[in-house]
């Protein structure tokens, strides 16, 4: 499984893709394969606070619905509106198309709490 090195990952699966102050947030390719045929992804509104470690929204798939668990903390300034119509881009381009969120980072800090590509690949390699 091919994870881009340059991103940062959670231990819930989520992809951070730094961009200056801000960060673009999405799940990985483990996690959209774990979870199946996504048919519904439920996201916040631009302008909501979230939490680094707190549920920011959801993604329902033939099999269940997953919390979806907020990497860092800040603002929301941007939302993927594309997934509203779209919730297939998860399991066909989860690191592109599927992106979820933009968040303006409150405490850049936190992007040190996240693995590398290759702490995330052994981590997976585990379960």
């Amino acid at each position: 499984m091919s994870l881009p090195k340059d991103f940062k990952y959670s231990e819930e699966h989520e992809w951070v893709k730094v961009e200056g102050n801000k960060v673009r947030i999405g799940i990985t390719n483990f996690a959209q394969a774990e979870l199946g045929d996504i048919v519904f992804v439920e996201l916040p509104e631009v302008g909501d606070e979230v939490e680094a470690d707190e549920p920011f929204g959801s993604v329902e798939s033939v099999k269940t619905v997953s919390e979806l668990y907020a990497p860092v903390s800040g603002k929301v300034v941007e939302v993927n509106g594309e997934l509203d119509d779209s919730p297939e881009f998860v399991n066909e381009s989860p690191y592109e198309k599927a992106w979820m969120i933009v968040v303006e980072l409150s405490d850049e800090a936190e992007l040190d709490n996240l693995m590398t590509a290759e702490q995330y690949e052994d981590m997976i390699s585990q379960e």
